[in-house]
């Protein structure tokens, strides 16, 4: 169940919501939310469901254990770090690992490995994160360990960020667990938001993400100079607008129950480095990585050999993180020899460079990565980045005009222009007004902004009811 598809949001969403405020008392409200919970991700994961209940039930046992028993602390962690990993490894690398061992023992003439392939449980990334910061907080005595075994469930499994994020820290919402209350405007602000996501998931990430997938779906050979660039910037921004809109209706949807999620975006396509950009895109997941591994690593703090490879280890780790294939692999080494790049004397000749070219060199490098990131493969990645920088052998056709339609261009004009402002300190000024008394002029300012989410709602549905192109793209992470 995906939240831009009709079912959630004109039948479960209403019921859910109002079960919840039918529900008497916090204690009450979480076991709701709970059971709403497990029936969102049993409803799209039937067969794995267990696997995310065993995750719930090992970490609230180790953390349990850490709490009460200082003496072997440190072993219940190692116990729960490897359980989480494991669990991890078995369902995301297990079938990458059988397939490139099978590739050496078929040269070394030695007989291969029965591979069956194992599926992948959705969310499986973002809920082994959440955990692992759970018992790590415990550990370090940041967080104390939750008395209720209900409301350490609902923390890993709460339904708004549960399959693709924000990675929301323990201690962020420890004290919402036990107590929290929802007012009026908390419930206009979330429905605000959550229509904002849904317009950024459904008006512009699957209008361009259709293009992105088709352009992709054609053999290396069949890409020209203009289908290329085309297809990456939709991918571009259909992987901007469909992951920040996620994460824009899951923060929406937590301030309706109460809980106030961190942001996850904060425009990066406007950073002018790729550490800048590191800081705005998917921040939950950079500040998990940079707090869990790359800071206990040492960070900054060894010297600068000691950091580059800090930082080139974080972002392997990110990539595989986010898929298990050799793309992914290519990605992470990119973007973290870009970051070590910009440590180096790199730094003080792109800052000697203008805005504008700073701009286009963080632009330029993200486009690249993500060839690697979308790519089916190394080997279609690599002939792809051939074709986009000129060195393809099939000449410019026009064939790209047949993508270009009305629907496509109003998309990319959309999702352009909007990519490159800032829209968190817009949307910011638009709910502070919409949440306080004003003069006229704020009234009709704030009318007006209504009106148009209504209409971006409307047309929303419209596009639902239409579509049947409609994936998540983080939903295999």
């Amino acid at each position: 169940m995906v939240f831009s598809s009709s079912i959630f949001l004109f039948l479960f969403l209403p019921l859910v919501i109002g079960g919840y405020f039918l529900s008497p008392g916090i204690k009450a409200k979480n076991i709701f939310l709970l059971i709403v919970s497990v029936f969102f991700y049993t409803y799209g994961e039937i067969h794995y469901v267990v696997v995310l209940l065993i995750s719930i039930l090992c970490n609230t046992w180790f953390a349990k254990r850490i709490e009460s028993n200082k003496t072997h602390a440190r072993g219940f962690l190692v116990g729960a770090v490897v359980t989480n990993l494991v669990l991890l490894a078995y369902f995301k690398y297990a079938n990458f690992t059988i397939d490139n061992l099978n590739i050496l023992f078929s040269a070394a003439g030695i007989g291969e490995i029965d591979n069956r392939p194992i599926h992948l449980p959705l969310g499986i990334s973002f809920f082994t994160f959440q955990a692992l910061s759970y018992v790590i907080d415990v550990y370090r005595g940041t967080s104390r360990a939750q008395k209720s075994a209900f409301n350490v469930a609902l923390y890993i499994s709460f339904f708004p960020q549960l399959i693709a994020g924000p990675i929301v820290r323990y201690g962020d919402i420890a004290l919402q667990l036990n107590e929290r209350s929802t007012s009026i405007n908390d419930i206009a602000y979330g429905v605000r938001r959550f229509i904002i996501g849904l317009a950024k998931k459904v008006l512009i990430a699957n209008v361009v993400g259709q293009t992105a997938d088709e352009i992709f779906a054609h053999d290396s050979g069949q890409l020209d100079i203009a289908m290329v660039w085309l297809g990456i910037l939709c991918y571009s921004l259909q992987i901007y607008f469909d992951f920040s809109g996620y994460s824009d209706m899951a923060i929406g949807l937590g301030r309706i129950f109460g809980f106030r999620f961190p942001e996850n975006f904060r425009n990066p396509y406007i950073s002018t480095s790729v550490q800048e950009f590191w800081q705005r895109w998917h921040i939950s997941l950079s500040r998990w990585f940079r707090d869990y591994l790359y800071i206990p690593l040492g960070g900054n703090r060894k010297g600068a050999a000691r950091n580059y490879f800090n930082l080139l280890l974080v972002f392997i780790l990110c990539g595989l993180w986010h898929g298990a294939s050799w793309s992914f692999l290519a990605w992470g080494v990119f973007h973290g020899t870009f970051l070590v790049l910009e440590r180096t004397r790199f730094a003080a000749v792109l800052m000697r460079l203008p805005v504008f070219f700073r701009h286009v060199y963080l632009l330029l490098v993200v486009s690249v990565g993500w060839v690697f990131f979308r790519a089916e493969n190394l080997a279609y990645a690599l002939d792809y980045l051939q074709v986009m920088f000129g060195f393809g052998l099939r000449e410019y056709d026009g064939y790209v005009l047949f993508f270009l339609d009305t629907k496509l261009i109003i998309a990319l004009c959309l999702g352009s222009i909007t990519s490159m402002l800032p829209m968190n300190a817009i949307w910011g000024k638009y709910f502070t007004i919409s949440e306080q008394d004003g003069n006229d002029r704020k009234l009709a300012l704030y009318l007006i902004s209504e009106i148009a989410l209504l209409i971006l709602f409307g047309l929303s549905v419209v596009y639902i009811s239409a579509q049947s192109y409609n994936p998540f793209i983080y939903f295999r992470f």
